[in-house]
């Protein structure tokens, strides 16, 4: 398979090459050329496979020649054997349509693991095989940093820096972070929002002499491999609920657009889901534009669900040129008008094509707190950002279907907000249970392009001495 930019002026690359670039050299993210398609026998030929089986399958295509498939197999094996759950991503069901497909069974307890576990290997292979050094910079509003450092700590070939907004993330996220000692692990608190980390990133990727000389690459989820990752949870939740013969529809909470692009994806492929909810916190900018094509961005405030504390959801992109019909001046021309005006001009014909499948929902903390309070007491504990995707899903339902809701953290990561709302502190599983009483090890930076290069490069050089 080859893969495009979003923006028409980078190479064409394949897997491999996708995986090591990140970002496209023209500011552009990766798309497959063509989309896969899966019939509804190829889809009742996945029926109760193993996760670590569906998973390889659904990737193959994918991947193409880049990974033999007997090797992804036996990464999607090795990627998911040490998750809490014998069904890596089971389903929960919590009213006669409604579930939660938990995510966060993984080692840094947040839905990123699925994708990360695989790519940690995915990266070291490829690298293995090209005899070649990367440095990964990525940016977290809280659960993309621990498990992209989960997956590649002490990893040969493989150094990495995360920058995370100070003061923004839950304390249980930031030390899963900054308590890993690796030699080949760094972690930068920006003074600044997400939405400033992200820009860091994409800057130091748009520096060219930067980016050579350190052999940057990305594991956030503008790496399209991360993306198709999480591919396949979407398609095992709707073939346990009936596909293809029946529809399903997914509540996802989001920020960066990422997880329910996936879900998007899968759609594309084939799979027959009826309707996509983008649930968001205060942070609303992708419930604006789906109610009214409000795609403008307004400050981020800091919220019970930090993950979704974002304007920029960098994965939007990706949609956009597929409702653009695949052009990539018209794509290039709207994202440079937003980053120049703060506001997103999308043509209204491309809008109501969004909104055929997309819906969009918000919540404030309050409403995220009582929905916490209520699950709790029918038997659930769910953390703030899977409270709004379920709140998202009774609020919009899919009559007569399946709806499931992507259940994307453990509720130990956020124990004040768990407690706040139910007055239980939910304990971390027991391999984190010493988490607060572990060293933190990190650097303070401005939000400044210069500083932060300047620390990537001094880690990134001693690595190599």
């Amino acid at each position: 398979m080859r893969y495009i930019s979003t923006r028409g002026q980078a190479p064409v690359r394949d897997f491999a090459g996708v995986l090591l670039a990140g970002l496209a050299e023209d500011g552009g993210l990766y798309i497959p050329e063509t989309w896969p398609r899966w019939s509804p026998a190829d889809l009742r030929g996945l029926r109760g496979l193993p996760y670590c089986e569906l998973a390889a399958r659904v990737l193959a295509p994918f991947v193409g020649a880049c990974i033999p498939f007997a090797t992804l197999q036996a990464m999607c094996r090795d990627a998911y054997a040490g998750f809490g759950h014998p069904a890596v991503v089971p389903l929960v069901q919590l009213d006669a349509n409604l579930w939660a497909q938990e995510l966060f069974h993984g080692p840094t307890l947040a839905f990123k693991d699925v994708a990360m576990q695989l790519l940690g290997r995915m990266f070291a292979y490829v690298l293995q095989q090209q005899n070649q050094h990367v440095t990964i910079v990525g940016a977290t509003s809280g659960d993309t940093g621990s498990a992209a450092i989960e997956a590649c700590r002490d990893r040969p070939g493989i150094d990495v820096v995360i920058l995370h907004p100070e003061g923004r993330t839950s304390e249980v996220q930031r030390r899963q972070m900054t308590t890993v000692h690796a030699r080949n692990v760094a972690n930068i608190a920006v003074a600044g929002t997400f939405d400033d980390c992200q820009d860091l990133v994409k800057a130091m990727f748009a520096d060219v002499p930067f980016r050579r000389d350190l052999h940057l690459s990305a594991v956030n989820s503008i790496n399209w491999a991360r993306i198709a990752a999480q591919i396949p949870y979407y398609i095992a939740a709707a073939l346990a609920l009936g596909a293809p013969e029946r529809e399903v529809a997914f509540s996802v909470p989001t920020g960066n657009f990422g997880n329910v692009l996936a879900a998007w994806a899968a759609r594309r492929m084939g799979v027959p889901i009826a309707r996509l909810v983008v649930a968001s916190n205060r942070n609303d900018i992708l419930a604006r534009f789906l109610e009214s094509n409000d795609m403008s961005i307004q400050g981020v405030e800091p919220s019970l669900s930090p993950s979704m504390d974002i304007q920029v959801s960098s994965n939007f992109e990706r949609l956009l040129f597929e409702l653009l019909d695949r052009d990539p001046a018209a794509t290039a021309a709207t994202m440079q008008g937003f980053r120049a005006t703060g506001r997103m001009d999308v043509p209204r014909a491309a809008w109501t094509r969004a909104r055929t499948l997309f819906h969009g929902f918000r919540l404030d903390d309050a409403g995220t707190e009582a929905e916490i309070r209520r699950l709790h007491g029918l038997g659930y504990l769910a953390d703030p950002h899977t409270a709004i995707g379920i709140a998202a899903a009774r609020a919009l339902p899919c009559p007569h279907l399946p709806m499931v809701v992507a259940a994307t953290a453990h509720p130990a990561k956020f124990p004040d907000a768990i407690e706040r709302a139910t007055g239980l502190r939910p304990a971390l599983p027991p391999r984190l249970a010493d988490l607060f009483d572990r060293t933190e090890i990190y650097t303070r930076a401005p939000n400044s392009l210069d500083a932060v290069e300047a620390q990537v490069r001094a880690f990134s050089l001693r690595n190599a001495a």
